[in-house]
């Protein structure tokens, strides 16, 4: 091949990538994105945390959501809650995630799994008069992210496998609602896991980047990494190695499981003075950051949902999977 050949050639390819990255800014608004993270992260709410009228009034949220998409729900149930109850500190919780349904075309029976934990902590301890905790970017910048995906995907129509968006319960109290949700899946159908938390500050990367947990363990990040040239956002592996994220959100769940499951995120763990505080509000963030980081997931994760690409499969330390093994002795 010439060079000039070649020059076209690689121009051509840069131009589709960017007509891509636009038609998707078309289709995720930052108003909409806005919306729900202004309506999850509301005092209405109550800070969400697990078993209070403050989730129950989320969940409500989210499944008006996924009718207005036509999501379906998930394995014929009356509606998109997946109802159960856990005991937890000696009090018996009746808990739920909020799952929808995307069936896909030619694999229909091959899943992707698009989540985010839609609980927080509830109200607490008062600081500067604010008591409630309304977990803005941990995590309703995530549950945002799934709801605009959901919007987006279905109306791309282009999803080969189905996609289940799910809305975790009780991750602030131990993944509770993801560790159940592994236990009624089959675990070898599930393809990939994006999960979402904490997408609303810019990363110490810099704008237009995010990192992604557990990077080197399947080569999800990769995929992810090649749809992403050319476009202007760059993903980058965990910086925070010392914090063990890759355990510490809804994607653990399933990664246990094999399954390629990994979480995005955008925020400086290191110096988020927000994190876990009451001060943790909707203003607090950059809704930009948060809309371009939901295209930039939507653009990097297209050749999974349409059947292209397969990531390989997670494998654990035998020191990993003894410590899942006694964790499950425990519960």
């Amino acid at each position: 091949m010439n060079m000039n050949k070649l020059k076209n050639t690689a121009m051509a390819v840069a131009t589709l990538l960017l007509v891509s990255c636009t038609a998707t800014s078309q289709k995720i608004k930052e108003k909409t994105v806005k919306k729900h993270l202004y309506t999850l992260a509301s005092d209405d709410m109550e800070g969400r945390r697990a078993g209070t009228p403050g989730i129950e009034k989320a969940a409500q949220y989210i499944e008006g959501e996924f009718e207005k998409v036509g999501l379906t729900t998930f394995n014929g149930a009356d509606d998109f809650r997946q109802s159960f109850k856990k005991t937890i500190k000696g009090k018996e919780l009746d808990l739920f995630n909020v799952i929808g349904v995307l069936e896909g075309k030619s694999k229909k029976d091959e899943y992707v799994v698009i989540s985010a934990h839609y609980d927080h902590l509830g109200i607490g301890k008062s600081v500067d008069g604010d008591s409630i905790y309304n977990g803005a970017n941990d995590d309703a910048s995530g549950v945002a992210a799934v709801l605009a995906l959901a919007d987006y995907f279905k109306k791309k129509d282009i999803n080969e496998r189905s996609i289940l968006f799910v809305a975790f319960t009780a991750e602030e109290m131990g993944l509770v609602g993801s560790n159940y949700f592994g236990t009624t899946v089959d675990a070898d159908k599930i393809v990939a896991g994006i999960n979402i938390e904490m997408i609303g500050k810019t990363p110490s990367f810099g704008p237009n980047t995010a990192w992604l947990t557990g990077y080197e363990r399947s080569d999800f990040g990769k995929i992810v990494q090649k749809n992403l040239e050319g476009t202007g956002y760059v993903l980058h592996p965990d910086p925070y190695k010392k914090f063990n994220l890759f355990f510490r959100s809804d994607n653990a769940s399933l990664a246990r499981l094999g399954v390629p499951a990994h979480t995005f995120s955008t925020s400086p763990i290191d110096t988020d003075k927000d994190y876990h505080q009451a001060s943790d509000n909707p203003e607090t963030l950059d809704v930009g950051v948060i809309t371009e980081t939901i295209k930039a997931i939507a653009v990097g994760t297209t050749s999974m949902i349409d059947g292209t690409d397969t990531p390989t499969r997670v494998q654990l330390t035998d020191e990993e999977m003894n410590r899942r093994k006694k964790k499950k002795k425990s519960e």
